[in-house]
């Protein structure tokens, strides 16, 4: 409720960004449509840190990559209107960041607070979001919130047992209820990438999966 997603993605990746509400894009299948995202209300997300017991002043790290990246082209730029949104609420954030390789082994390690990260499919299934960035079995991999839920996990596991892929999507729609309810991380932006090219190139197609393949392209 802190986090002014819509600002965000107006500064950071102007216009080629859509807002995020789960924990992974609308275009993967077994996506539940349904679940909705809190409101930007910093008021109540003050009433609702002061309830918790976390006193107004409180410091934390947040941890800004220095690389761009497909789904996030400026994390520094993201990470200041986080301290920004953060503070009127009672929240100091300092900002930190390493070179990327150390970054991401700290980051493994567990040594933040609060960090930018973000994930591009590999595969096209489920459970490289679902399982691979927040399942129990992750937690020293690439779950970096280190979030282990036994509610949430043994229905990511289940799911990734059975082959029908209705089934598959009931169990996974399930656990992203619980992923949304108890908040190990707040998405923000699903980014739009584009290729740029010359007119002539004919057949060429954006990957999901983050490479290039050049398979059936030609230049006329």
């Amino acid at each position: 409720m802190a986090v002014n997603k819509s600002a965000i993605i107006d500064a950071v990746y102007q216009g080629a960004g859509q807002l995020a509400v789960n924990g992974m894009p609308p275009t993967q299948w077994s996506y539940d449509e349904s679940i909705k995202d809190a409101p930007y209300n910093p008021e109540k997300a003050k009433e609702l840190l002061k309830a918790a017991g976390v006193k107004e002043g409180t410091e934390i790290t947040l941890w800004a990559m220095p690389v761009q990246r497909p789904y996030n082209p400026n994390a520094r730029l993201m990470a200041e209107m986080l301290q920004n949104d953060w503070a009127k609420v009672g929240i100091k954030a300092r900002i930190v960041s390493y070179e990327w390789g150390e970054y991401i082994k700290r980051a493994h390690a567990g040594e933040h607070d609060a960090m930018l990260i973000g994930w591009t499919g590999d595969n096209g299934d489920p459970d490289n979001w679902l399982g691979t960035l927040y399942g129990c079995a992750s937690v020293d991999g690439n779950n970096f919130s280190k979030w282990c839920d036994a509610e949430y996990d043994k229905l990511v596991v289940a799911a990734k047992r059975v082959t029908d892929q209705q089934e598959r999507s009931e169990l996974y729609k399930q656990a992203q209820v619980v992923l949304k309810r108890e908040v190990p991380i707040t998405p923000i932006a699903h980014s739009t990438v584009y290729q740029p090219m010359r007119a002539s190139v004919k057949g060429f197609q954006i990957s999901p999966f983050g490479r290039n393949s050049f398979i059936g392209v030609s230049n006329d």
